[in-house]
């Protein structure tokens, strides 16, 4: 019988991780023999999680939170993309023994928006609500889309214009703090900010969204979100979470990994099926 394949996703807490469930999806989808667990690990216990995981023959890994940071400092090499987020949420054994480390978050979110939902980047005006490390991995894969122009708000000012300038050499985007987006307009608005799920919402000024505007919320839960909610009270045009941006980022780091691209929509109709129940 042939062995299979070993890939785990790592994170503190991870109980509530849909990352198996999805990975098994796409390896019976694709016919890759692969095994894929999670597993709780705190931040003082990741590198030598880490090595231990590979040196037992592990072939990529998943970081989520709060270990994205220090993936990015344990990978040998780092795509583009994962140098400028300065976080890495995949890491691959490479055939030299070097770890590969990648951060699919962006491509993962735009996926979701342009193929799923149908949303055109080029050209619009793009909020995303706070400075962490979550709006850090998305900003170049947004910016790479000819969009006019991104605005980062935060409560801490300083935060918000550091990073804009971090990602200037790649476009239109400034930082500034959430009083100052009085009198302005956007045609899509991202939340990257924690509070979310915690039914918090940033101070937003009123007539923020543009007419047929779109809100996404990287954050998702069985029921609406918050700020899913406050798109559909200020008439977005759609006002969609992050389950979508799972899946997607989850068949990014599958095709890193095994050199084949699963279909994600019917894992992503599954979950929404799912929730709805």
């Amino acid at each position: 019988m042939k062995s299979l394949d070993r890939y785990a996703v790592f994170g503190y807490p991870i109980t509530h991780s849909k990352s198996p469930r999805i990975h098994k999806i796409f390896a019976e989808q694709t016919g890759q023999a692969i095994e894929y667990s999670a597993q709780e690990v705190p931040a003082g216990q990741f590198s030598a999680a880490v090595a231990a995981f590979f040196a037992d023959g592990g072939k990529g890994l998943n970081c989520t939170i709060p270990l994205k940071e220090l993936a990015w400092a344990y990978a040998d090499v780092k795509t583009e993309r994962a140098e400028l987020s300065k976080a890495v949420n995949t890491l691959a054994l490479q055939a030299d023994g070097s770890i590969l480390g990648d951060n699919t978050d962006g491509i993962g979110l735009v996926t979701d928006l342009m193929t799923n939902h149908a949303v055109t980047l080029a050209g619009n005006r793009i909020l995303i609500l706070g400075a962490g490390g979550a709006s850090r991995g998305i900003i170049a894969p947004i910016l790479e889309q000819s969009v006019h122009s991104i605005v980062i708000a935060n409560r801490t000012v300083d935060k918000a214009i550091n990073l804009a300038q971090e990602f200037h050499h790649k476009g239109s985007i400034t930082g500034c703090g959430f009083n100052d987006l009085k009198n302005q307009q956007f045609d899509l608005i991202i939340n990257a900010t924690s509070t979310s799920l915690s039914g918090q919402l940033p101070p937003l000024p009123e007539a923020l969204l543009a007419k047929n505007g779109v809100c996404y919320d990287l954050a998702y839960n069985n029921e609406p979100t918050v700020f899913v909610r406050w798109g559909l009270e200020n008439h977005a045009l759609k006002s969609l979470d992050g389950l979508g941006m799972l899946v997607e980022q989850a068949a990014e780091a599958f095709f890193i990994w095994r050199g084949i691209r699963p279909k994600t929509r019917p894992v992503i109709e599954l979950l929404n099926a799912e929730r709805k129940m």
